[in-house]
């Protein structure tokens, strides 16, 4: 498959899709940001673009426009604690290096 999530991830877009009570899924993208160039974008989708493909991963909708595919062809979604931090994770295959914060990746 293109892209995959861990359970932790999909339960986690599951909780937030419940507690909006409304919405098709989540899409992953991209845009130019940070110090490597590009930045991860994650934000609810009401309708599909006409550019966009739709996965179903473990239950849930996950959408990626064609031009943001490219970059997260193989990426998986993971959803993580440590200590008092939790967020959404991306392990990119296609990532060749990161910025110092972790904010921004280079392909």
């Amino acid at each position: 498959m293109a892209i995959s999530m861990t359970p932790a991830a999909a339960d986690r877009v599951r909780s937030f899709l419940a507690n909006r009570g409304k919405g098709l899924g989540l899409r992953l993208g991209l845009r130019t940001s940070g110090c490597s160039g590009m930045a991860y974008v994650i934000e609810f989708v009401d309708d599909l673009n006409d550019d966009d493909e739709l996965y179903n991963i473990e239950g849930v909708n996950i959408i990626i426009d064609a031009k943001s595919f490219i970059y997260l062809q193989g990426i998986e979604l993971d959803f993580v604690k440590e200590g008092l931090n939790e967020g959404f994770q991306f392990n990119n295959p296609n990532a060749k290096g990161e910025c110092g914060c972790g904010e921004s990746f280079t392909v």
